[in-house]
This record gives C-alpha cells, structure tokens and sequence, in this order.
C-alpha cells in the first residue's frame, strides 16, 4: 500500500470554499466546525444542478434524490435541536404517521424554498447550540422520555451528513458526473 505523506492528509484542494474544521481545538469548536464543514459539503453538492433535476432519482430502485436528502437533512436538523434538544413545538416537516416518507418519496414543492428552508433550519440550530452554554445540557428526547445531550446531538448529526454526503456524491456523479468535495 503507497504511504500518502502526512503533510497531503489535511490538504483541502486549491479551489475548496469549505473552511477546513481546526486540527487542534475544544470540543464545542471541533463538534461544530465538522458539521458545518458537512453542511458546507452538502451545499456544493446540490450547487448548480438544475432546479428541476433535484428531484430525479438516478439510481434505480433506490428513492433517493438531491431534493430527497435536502427536505431529510432540513427535517432531521429540526428534529434533533429544535424538537428533541430545545423542545421547540414546531411542527414535523415532510413526515406524518400517514405517509411518513414524504422526505424522499412526495417531491413537490418548490426547491429553491427547500433550500431556503434548510438554510433556516441550520441557522436555527447554530443559534441553539450557541445558545447552550454546555454540551452536557440535556433535552428530552421523545418519546421515550430519555434525556439526551447536546453532545450526543451533535456527534448524531456529524455522522448524518457524512451518510448523506455520501449518497449525494454519488448521487451527483450520476446526474452531470462531477465528483470532487
């Protein structure tokens, strides 16, 4: 197996607009400098596409979409901080007992407002843990009654975009072939 030298592991590529999450730092600083790197990723990979080919599936069977995963990702963001952490009374989006794949599977609506509203969501959840003066601070999550850390919701969602970011990636290649990010 060929070595990669170390000073090339955290090198971003010349033209990454993301800002490159601290190699030192606490532990509120690198929680979130990640998931807003993830956001940041996510971001380019929706970036110039066609509004009306968010909504394509490219991979058959699969469900998924770039639109898909926008309307999840805007609804987990607001799931886990403003409903579950905060305890916000908002109410769900793109999920109901009865069709509770809306996310995914029932793309109307226009993107540009799902993109607007994903930004909403990720700038109210930076405002909720800014908010937050510990990671230790507990929400409750529902409906087990279970607390659950502003820690642990953030470790949660670094690991539901890397996911996502993954499915986009490939997602993306498919739709125009760009990779990259």
């Amino acid at each position: 197996m060929t070595e990669i030298p170390p000073e090339n592991l955290s090198q971003p590529w010349a033209d990454d607009p993301r800002k490159t999450p601290p190699l030192a730092g606490g532990e509120r600083e690198t929680l979130t400098a990640f998931l807003d790197w993830h956001r940041e990723t996510f971001e380019l990979k929706i970036a110039g596409i066609p509004p009306q080919r968010l909504s394509e599936k490219p991979v058959p069977p699969s469900d998924l979409s770039l639109h898909g995963l926008l309307r999840h990702l805007t609804g987990v963001e607001r799931w886990w901080f403003r409903i579950q952490f905060a305890g916000e009374d908002v109410p769900l989006l793109y999920y109901s007992d009865d069709d509770p794949d809306q996310d995914f599977g029932t793309l109307d609506g226009d993107t540009g407002e799902a993109l607007a509203m994903w930004r909403a969501e990720c700038e109210r959840s930076r405002e909720i843990v800014a908010n937050t003066p510990s990671l230790d601070l507990t929400g409750i999550r529902k409906p087990s009654g279970e607390p659950v850390s502003l820690r642990r919701v953030l470790v949660l969602m670094v690991a539901e975009y890397a996911r996502h970011n993954g499915h986009a990636d490939l997602l993306r290649e498919r739709l125009d072939g760009a990779t990259g990010y």
